[in-house]
């Protein structure tokens, strides 16, 4: 009694038409999130939509052999997309490809040359005095409150400022200073000087005396000094591209203006920095802590020997200012990501205090060690499409889809003839199931279908098609061996569906190895052939065979109809299938119960 319980267990047909819903209301909940989206094709990638893609390659500087890590690898992500940004694209990308390589890819339109030079570079992070600091925005028309307005900014500032024995306050003082008002008067004055203290007691009083002959300027400092301050005036800093051209080509030795965020995050202020001092370079090491006594985030910083020389003589004199010309600005590819304040002498370490949280604590120390970072960037391959040759490739690969799904088609109507009917719908919805999912990904993880990702996806056509064969091909054994089509169906089923799945675990297999081990376009195949994969199982398990069940009930294909794919004749045996089946059965007697 046992035997035939198990073998009606596993032939038990089970209910294929929750199946069948599930599928249906999967692809209706997938092709309505893409509509929702906004996005119905998918991305396109450099080499079918034109463009160019940038493959660089990180390394070690000597002496330096665990400096490419995942977060000096995903810092400079963040810097080189803030460079393509500066460049006016909107939808460039930059992302990390394995565990030393930045893909790049810059959509048409944009200047080949320009973007290279952009993102091939190490970022430039420098330390400069700041002359004076101002809300920037569009000219505003003069109002009788503009004083009040003054002071209301001055109460501000000092709300802000915090005297501590270390740099205080990140973008302290956004406002112009009590001693704003006559800039040019604090611009000339400040250039004047000497933008570092003298080194020598002798450089010292040779200072004091000029300072008591009080020289007059020459013309050549009188004209940079005006050309400065009419450039300060005119800075728009929510204009970007004026962000980006402000202090373009200036050297570190040189007077600039700069733009940065203000405290609030929200708004712009512009500046005028003195002559860098410290670079980068001099930076050891930055960490994002909390303190323990007031339990706020703060950022720490070490300088190396020669930086914490150049930094003790700087904030040397910057303690003895006013504001803003007490503070230092951190100047990253010429905008000012942070203008703390100086309130004492510095030298090996400072901190950095103000209204940070976690994530603009990290973001303020990461960015000040890759000033640091002993990494170099060299460029692995560049890519330029043009948008016409991106085009006919697209088109191309089309119809090498086309052309391989009509073989198989016309191959499984040959051979299978009704069953082929089967193959085609579930064709048809895995396409369906492929084509959504890639849609959605475009804008989800910024996945973009390159002519390889086209080329993994016909390859799929025949994985799929190769599950359908399995099984059908294991329900004609069933019937060759004297079954019915409807039990035949349920025990081939077993066995087709353990060959369906060792086949696509080892495709799946192939492909994340691929994945994991190439960079560039190649993981565009391996992805795709992936999901395809894994899309064959879930057609094949919720659609193909729910679908064959349904179909063996059937006339048309219980009878061996002659173009049911189950025709007697071509399959080798006695016709009719089902008839003579049920008589020979009960004649034999224990048989019949285990077919049933």
């Amino acid at each position: 009694m046992a035997a035939p319980k198990k073998g009606r267990r596993q032939s038990a047909p089970g209910k294929p038409g929750r199946a069948l819903a599930f599928i249906l209301i999967a692809l209706v909940a997938l092709t309505g999130g893409m509509f929702l989206s906004g996005h119905t094709t998918p991305r396109l990638g450099i080499d079918l939509a034109g463009g160019t893609s940038i493959t660089l390659e990180a390394r070690n500087e000597p002496g330096q052999a665990n400096a490419i890590n995942p977060t000096n690898m995903n810092t400079a992500v963040d810097i080189i997309n803030n460079r393509v940004n500066g460049l006016g694209v909107s939808e460039a990308e930059v992302q990390t490809q394995g565990d030393r390589n930045i893909i790049v890819n810059i959509p048409k339109g944009t200047n080949e040359k320009q973007a290279r030079e952009q993102v091939g570079t190490t970022a430039q992070l420098y330390f400069r005095p700041v002359i004076t600091q101002a809300p920037s925005g569009p000219a505003p028309e003069p109002s009788p409150s503009s004083s009040s307005g003054t002071d209301k900014e001055k109460d501000k500032g000092k709300a802000t400022d915090k005297a501590t024995d270390k740099a205080t306050d990140k973008d302290e003082a956004n406002s112009p200073s009590s001693s704003a008002s006559p800039q040019g008067r604090a611009v000339s004055e400040a250039l004047k000087a000497d933008p570092t203290p003298s080194a020598s007691d002798k450089a010292k009083a040779e200072d004091d005396k000029k300072k008591d002959e009080k020289p007059s300027p020459t013309p050549s400092t009188d004209a940079s000094t005006a050309k400065l301050q009419e450039q300060f005036t005119k800075l728009d800093c929510t204009d970007k591209k004026a962000r980006a051209a402000a202090g373009k080509g200036i050297k570190p030795s040189e007077p600039t203006i700069a733009c940065g965020k203000s405290p609030d995050g929200k708004t712009w202020d512009k500046f005028i920095l003195a002559p860098a001092e410290v670079n980068g370079k001099d930076v050891d090491e930055a960490q994002a802590t909390i303190k323990q006594d007031t339990g706020a985030w703060v950022v720490n910083m070490d300088f190396t020997k020669g930086g914490a020389k150049k930094f003790a003589k700087t904030t040397s004199k910057l303690s003895q200012q006013q504001s803003p010309q007490n503070q230092f600005a951190i100047v990253l590819d010429g905008e000012v990501v942070s203008a703390p304040s100086v309130r004492t002498t510095l030298s090996a370490n400072a901190e950095i205090s103000g209204s940070f949280n976690q994530d603009s604590a990290k973001d303020l120390a990461n960015i000040l060690s890759y000033g640091a970072l002993p990494l170099t960037f060299h460029e692995q391959s560049v890519t330029t499409v043009s948008p016409a040759l991106g085009g006919e490739q697209l088109q191309a690969g089309l119809i090498a889809g086309a052309i391989g799904l009509a073989l198989v088609i016309i191959y499984l109507v040959v051979y299978y003839r009704g069953l082929s009917l089967i193959a085609i719908a579930s064709l048809l919805v895995s396409a369906a199931l492929t084509y959504t999912i890639m849609t959605l990904l475009g804008p989800t993880i910024k996945f973009a279908l390159n002519l390889p990702a086209v080329c993994g996806a016909i390859v799929a056509i025949g994985i799929t098609a190769d599950s359908f064969i399995v099984f059908f091909e294991r329900v004609r054994d069933e019937v060759r061996e004297g079954r019915t089509l409807r039990p035949a169906v349920e025990r081939a089923w077993p066995r087709a569906r353990r060959t369906i799945l060792v086949s696509d675990f080892v495709s799946f297999l192939a492909a994340a190895v691929l994945f994991i081990v190439t960079v560039g376009k190649v993981q565009g195949f391996a992805f795709t052939l992936g999901l395809t994969t894994l899309l064959d199982v879930v057609v094949v398990f919720f659609f193909t065979k729910p679908l064959m069940t349904l179909m063996a009930r059937k006339k048309f294909f219980a009878s061996g109809h002659k173009w049911s794919g189950f025709d007697p004749k071509r399959l080798g045996i006695k016709p009719p299938i089902r008839r003579s089946r049920r008589a020979a059965g009960s004649s034999v007697g224990p048989v019949d119960p285990k077919e049933a």
